[in-house]
């Protein structure tokens, strides 16, 4: 049985909380959190995630890319169509079924993702250098546990209160 935290707990805190996270989005978004130097904001949040995911997951089809991400094939389709144009991803055909295509991160894509994660650890560390090592690694965790606990909220069905079984 799940408990109403807006109830049991402190409403305070709750409404500090929500206020935080929205200015955080806001603020994320006007940066784009994009690092430092000539490289800040010079790639955006999509691209970055797209290339960030074919990085660490390796190729895979428009179908897989989008489950792994949580948003639809015509967005995934809409948001890579500009990174293949400019060369940072590969379009290919699926070893087993030809009809298919494979999206794989290109060396020129790597170079710039590498090149842009630099500036936005470098952005994170500025950001951060005031803190204890263990503030950075909790602030991570905490931040991790939320994405996660908003990414299973995401995936509720309307009109239902919990999650899919899996």
């Amino acid at each position: 049985m799940s408990m109403d935290m807006t109830t049991v707990g402190d409403s305070g805190l709750l409404d500090t909380l929500q206020h935080e996270v929205a200015v955080f989005a806001r603020r994320a978004e006007q940066t784009r959190l994009g690092g430092v130097g000539q490289v800040r904001n010079s790639m955006d949040r999509a691209a970055y995630l797209l290339l960030n995911r074919l990085d660490n997951e390796g190729p895979m089809g428009v179908k897989a890319l989008a489950a792994s991400m949580g948003i639809d094939s015509s967005t995934v389709t809409r948001q890579v169509a500009p990174l293949v144009d400019t060369g940072l991803v590969k379009r290919t055909s699926h070893p087993e079924d030809g009809r298919a295509v494979v999206l794989q991160l290109s060396p020129r894509g790597l170079s710039r993702l590498e090149e842009v994660r630099s500036s936005r650890r470098q952005l994170m560390a500025e950001l951060t250098q005031d803190w204890e090592p263990e503030e950075r690694e909790a602030f991570c965790a905490l931040l991790t546990r939320f994405n996660t606990a908003l990414s299973a909220r995401m995936a509720v069905p309307p009109g239902t209160d919990t999650p899919p079984a899996t």
